[in-house]
């Protein structure tokens, strides 16, 4: 999927992978997040992502309105408040995202897939 904006000369297109990059780096920047998070379907084991891999953690769609879904999936650092994590990796996001793609988030699902703690 892709994300089009139209400039004074042509198109611009935005790949959903883009998107899911950018977005994981600014998401593990956040409090309270340890990572991206992978569940294996087979066994349902929630796995950390780290690197290359953070874009298994989301799902990025791109709506008929050319506005963007975005699917985290996170683990948060034990002993932090989730909804307080989870409003501030929202807020962090929409600015972010919005400011680098030019493209309008319409929903943002945090859905948080375990607890680690840090050292």
């Amino acid at each position: 999927m892709k994300g089009y904006l139209q400039g004074a000369l042509g198109t611009i297109s935005i790949d959903s992978e883009v998107i899911a990059r950018y977005a994981g780096s600014t998401a593990v920047e956040c409090f309270g997040i340890v990572g991206m998070a992978a569940v294996s379907m087979k066994d349902g084991l929630v796995k950390l992502l780290k690197g290359d891999s953070l874009t298994r953690g989301i799902h990025i769609q791109i709506d008929e309105d050319n506005k963007i879904v975005a699917d985290f999936h996170v683990i948060v650092s034990y002993g932090v408040s989730i909804r307080t994590v989870a409003d501030n990796l929202i807020e962090n996001l929409k600015y972010k995202v919005q400011a680098f793609t030019g493209l309008e988030i319409k929903k943002i699902n945090i859905f948080v897939e375990g607890v680690r703690v840090i050292d």
